[in-house]
């Protein structure tokens, strides 16, 4: 199938330090903040007619009174309706305590968490660290180790002591059961914050990333949300360009359908911890559970961490016979066939082309 892409990771990281001001007041205003929170009962959620998961970039103005505050949640697409954020923050006797300054809210976030973050102000210092799409787990935790203040020790520790996720599998316990189910994306961490609210923030922005996609097809076909990421943990690995998601997932669904093995080469370098290496016959015998040339269906896990349109292309693929493809261009466009002759004529033309090795 496709040639490895060149990992992602390779890139360059980007990391930034922003500095806002904070007025947090003293041990009342602590008190008075964890009321609010208490106040508020879980039920309090705000979905209707918002799309979850996105992140947004906030800013409340000096002076802004809680309907104005309320009205700009809306008009962003925080919450759904103003005036039951108004009423939220009048319950909870919170009107006084909202702050001015720079906030990042994700669209969808529970009225109470978002009252509770206004109540706190701005973060005193924050940095921001970008995760590369496709990055495999291990490569993550070696990133995070390396750009935040934590150690890869307390990293793996806040996965494994206890973090939720509804999208781990059940019983799963380990530190590989985390595979894929960290969202890649440029995120802001408060300075001072623990490694449990890092790994947090990672989990819980690829459960919105997957509850912003229709799995309708999927559902039909009788598969899992995390069948669904391993399929597009296989896109992202595959896929150079968004053009080329939904015709990669027309190929996975349709060997699936016919009991095709899928033979994707990125399997093969996951099962032997490597990248960026050309594969040898030898390397396709290797005996591992991620190997798709030697087992049938998907393998177990997924093989990285997929971006939202390699979701969306694994909840979307596109109507097709298309059972082979291969890297056809320079840059990055594969060519697609139902036939495996036409696929040889588009591989050595690869070749001919200095596409292909």
């Amino acid at each position: 199938m496709a040639d490895p892409q060149t990992p992602a990771w390779l890139r360059p990281i980007i990391i930034t330090s922003t500095v806002a001001v904070v007025l947090i007041g003293g041990f009342s205003a602590a008190k008075k903040l964890a009321a609010f929170a208490d106040d508020l009962a879980p039920s309090d959620t705000n979905v209707s007619g918002v799309v979850p998961g996105l992140v947004v970039d906030f800013v409340v103005a000096p002076g802004s009174v809680a309907r104005d505050i309320a009205a700009q949640l809306a008009a962003a697409g925080v919450i759904a309706d103003a005036d039951l954020f108004e009423a939220a923050v009048e319950d909870v006797g919170a009107a006084s305590s909202l702050k001015a300054g720079a906030y990042e809210l994700v669209s969808g976030m529970e009225l109470n968490e978002i009252i509770s973050v206004l109540a706190r102000g701005p973060a005193a210092e924050s940095y921001r660290v970008t995760i590369p799409e496709g990055l495999r787990l291990d490569e993550i935790l070696t990133l995070l180790a390396a750009e935040t203040p934590h150690t890869r020790e307390e990293l793996e520790g806040a996965l494994t002591d206890g973090l939720a996720s509804s999208l781990l599998p059940e019983g799963a316990t380990t530190i590989e059961a985390w595979e894929g189910l960290l969202f890649p994306d440029t995120y802001e961490f408060a300075a001072d914050g623990s490694a449990r609210a890092v790994m947090l923030k990672l989990a819980e922005t690829m459960e919105l990333r997957v509850e912003s996609v229709d799995w309708t097809k999927l559902e039909a076909l009788g598969l899992t949300r995390y069948d669904a990421i391993i399929i597009a943990s296989l896109i992202e690995s595959e896929a150079k360009l968004d053009i080329d998601r939904p015709k990669i997932a027309s190929v996975i669904y349709n060997r699936l359908d016919i009991d095709m093995r899928l033979q994707i080469d990125a399997t093969v370098l996951y099962a032997m911890g490597k990248r960026g290496i050309g594969l040898l016959l030898s390397d396709l015998e290797i005996e591992s559970p991620y190997n798709t040339y030697l087992i049938d269906g998907l393998p177990p896990g997924p093989i990285g961490a997929p971006r939202l349109a390699s979701l969306q292309a694994a909840a979307d693929p596109l109507a097709s016979d298309f059972l082979f493809y291969v890297l056809t261009n320079l840059d990055g466009t594969h060519s697609f066939t139902a036939s495996y002759d036409e696929f040889l004529v588009f591989k050595n033309q690869a070749k001919d082309d200095g596409v292909l090795p």
